[in-house]
């Protein structure tokens, strides 16, 4: 297995130690995924895509081969016509790159990336709510008004999938207005509870869609009793101490000092979906 950190030490390892959070699930998961404090009274941690070329250095060639591959197994779920009549939306900010990819691997889909932004004298074709997020109220503004009319299926691209409740409150707002018969939920990792892991069957039921779900990896995050406050403790301790190259960000990965591990090697010949053998090498054309 090729490892997405630097010199066999886990990106997480930092913040794992000293919160006691726990990444469990299928073994690739900490090569998709780092940890990071997180300045937020709402969540003490932040998980970091080591893939995504974010917050991370990583090759553009397994940026975009991750979700390129993503996409060609969206097109393999829908078939040649419901991929030609196929959407594909973005979430902002993380995974407005990742949702052109996954476009691309689907290879006739257009491409829509919400925003957090209005836009004078353009219409609002739909809007969510992010609640976790730090800007919480999204947009979709599309320069054609009809883009999200059609009857084809709804792609939606997020970097993770956790407790599903954007998902959910963004199909529930496009199903109103431009109802459809099916949404495929697209993400690096699916880090549903066990307690979530059932939502979007019983949503799909709810409107009488049918809603698959496409990811790279999945797991779950442990959270120990406490662990928002002692975040919180952490974060107020560095800040008064100055400790840090950066600071404690309220969405970014934290520098905190050298402590903090190094940002990941490049796995250049890294097969992009790991041990599950599903994977294609990074594309070179479309």
């Amino acid at each position: 297995m090729n490892k997405a950190v630097n010199n066999g030490v886990w990106s997480g390892s930092w913040v794992a130690e000293r919160l006691g959070v726990e990444l469990l699930g299928d073994p690739e998961l900490t090569d998709l995924l780092g940890l990071a404090l997180r300045r937020n009274p709402k969540r003490a941690h932040l998980l970091v895509s080591n893939v995504l070329g974010k917050h991370v250095p990583q090759s553009p060639s397994i940026v975009y081969g991750y979700g390129f591959t993503l996409g060609r197994r969206v097109r393999d779920l829908l078939g040649p016509d419901e991929s030609a009549r196929s959407v594909v939306l973005g979430y902002a900010e993380t995974a407005t790159g990742l949702g052109h990819a996954v476009a691309d691997g689907i290879a006739v889909a257009p491409y829509l990336h919400s925003t957090r932004r209005p836009v004078p004298g353009v219409a609002t074709a739909g809007g969510f709510e992010e609640s976790h997020s730090h800007a919480t109220s999204h947009l979709l503004l599309p320069e054609n008004p009809e883009l999200l009319a059609g009857k084809g299926p709804l792609v939606l691209v997020d970097d993770e999938f956790s407790t599903g409740n954007t998902v959910l409150n963004t199909i529930r707002d496009l199903h109103g207005r431009y109802p459809r018969d099916r949404y495929v939920v697209v993400a690096l990792v699916d880090m549903r509870s066990a307690a979530d892991s059932g939502r979007l069957d019983e949503f799909a039921a709810e409107i009488g869609a049918k809603v698959d779900l496409v990811a790279a990896a999945s797991g779950t995050v442990r959270l120990p009793a406490g662990v928002l406050e002692k975040g919180q403790e952490l974060v107020a301790r560095y800040e008064a101490g100055g400790a840090g190259t950066g600071g404690v960000s309220s969405a970014a990965p934290s520098g905190l000092g050298a402590q903090f591990p190094a940002p990941p090697k490049t796995h250049l010949d890294a097969n992009p979906l790991g041990a599950r053998g599903t994977a294609r090498p990074a594309p070179t054309g479309p």
